[in-house]
């Protein structure tokens, strides 16, 4: 199958990423997890889980309160529209902008202090909950701007995941992505961060996560998207980025972090995703991959990342985004989905956990609101499959001059 036999998908989020996939294919070049732990009594360690998206696994006390992201970018003059009482079933929209508006202002928690390294990506999943929700007139987009230019390295043109730190590719797409969300790309000198994000590739095609060497599809991914948002694709070899992915497929039809991984759904989302971006889904089992992934659906309706783990939240994403891509997404029940993850707000202080009686977080608010934008829930913006970010923020990108 050829990628513009894709456009007569009958899946409206697929027409939306794969139609610039055309226009864009003129020329040679386009320009287009987290383990399952049991919930614990006690602050977990945290590792860095090396996804733009989803760089940690983490666990709290039921209903503890997790901050992410310290910078005050938010107004303070924001209430809840008049509204009836949240319940379940119903997504308590105000109540997690709310909460999403309020998890920076405490700045000496300690699971605030914790995740100090990542707040660069908490800014991208609170930033980017807010506008699928059309509540990011509520932030300060200035102040947003010019916090992140503060954690960008000068001399590389990388970004670090707060002010000081070191530059990864990790953050630089986090910081284009939100550049992006508030149509502040012009801030930065493109060149400059996508000549840091170039370098990272490697002769076998793949892409190192920083100047330390790891090497991972997650950061395939993560270049190729953010070089395409930058329209600056042409600046790595796309071929050999493309077939180093290939080259992680499994016999199952998934896809792993290198040769030979074990396939894991958010590595799937990774792989699918670059060659969603690339034009190059031709290289997919459809059937055997879709086969794979919907069978992360539990009893519960949630999914899960792997045969015999627990369900999360943030699967509702990793999965799903993947079957729509694949244009297999009619092989899950995503009634019981939606149920699954409205099932895991605080409906009284907002917020969305991993599962049901957990501790919220903007992570999983992210997910959870993301997943449900992906199954056209009512009232909330559409949100592009490849990309992770709402779909008429892409299209400005790649169709406004």
């Amino acid at each position: 199958m050829d990628r513009h036999s894709i456009l007569h998908c009958s899946c409206p989020h697929l027409s939306v990423c794969f139609s610039r996939l055309v226009s864009q294919s003129e020329g040679s070049t386009l320009h287009s997890e987290p383990s399952e732990l049991p919930s614990a009594k006690i602050l977990l360690p945290l590792r860095l889980f090396p996804f733009s998206l989803f760089p940690v696994s983490f666990r709290f006390l039921p209903r503890a309160q997790v901050s992410l992201h310290r910078v005050s970018f938010f107004t303070s003059e924001y209430e809840a529209s008049p509204a009836s009482p949240d319940r379940m079933g119903e997504l308590a929209v105000e109540k997690h902008a709310q909460y999403i508006l309020s998890v920076e202002k405490r700045k000496d928690d300690f699971e605030s202090l914790v995740m100090e390294h990542l707040r660069l990506n908490g800014a991208y999943w609170g930033l980017t909950t807010l506008d699928i929700m059309h509540k990011l007139g509520s932030v300060n987009s200035d102040e947003v701007v010019t916090w992140i230019l503060s954690c960008q390295d000068k001399e590389s043109g990388g970004f670090g995941g707060n002010v000081g730190h070191d530059p990864h590719v990790l953050y630089t797409l986090s910081a284009v992505q939100v550049l992006a969300l508030l149509d502040r790309l012009d801030a930065v000198d493109v060149d400059k961060v996508s000549d840091y994000v170039a370098g990272l590739q490697k002769e076998d095609g793949s892409f190192a996560g920083d100047i330390w060497g790891e090497i991972d599809t997650r950061f395939s991914y993560v270049a190729i998207c953010c070089l395409s948002l930058l329209h600056r694709l042409n600046k790595i070899n796309v071929e050999k980025a493309v077939d180093y992915i290939v080259s992680c497929k499994n016999l199952d039809g998934g896809f792993g972090s290198i040769p030979g991984g074990e396939s894991h759904a958010g590595q799937i989302f990774c792989c699918v995703g670059a060659l969603a971006i690339t034009g190059s889904l031709h290289h997919v089992d459809r059937d055997l991959l879709g086969w794979w992934l919907c069978e992360r659906q539990c009893k519960d309706g949630g999914l899960n990342g792997r045969p015999e783990k627990l369900t999360d939240v943030c699967y509702s994403w990793w999965v799903l985004s993947s079957l729509i891509m694949i244009d297999r997404v009619h092989w899950i029940d995503k009634n019981k989905l939606s149920k699954f993850i409205l099932n895991c707000q605080d409906i009284e202080k907002g917020g969305i956990s991993d599962r049901p009686d957990n501790a919220v977080d903007v992570f999983h608010t992210y997910f959870g609101v993301a997943g449900l934008s992906l199954m056209e829930y009512p009232g909330l913006k559409p949100i592009d499959p490849a990309y992770a970010l709402p779909a008429d923020v892409v299209n400005r990108i790649f169709f406004q001059k």
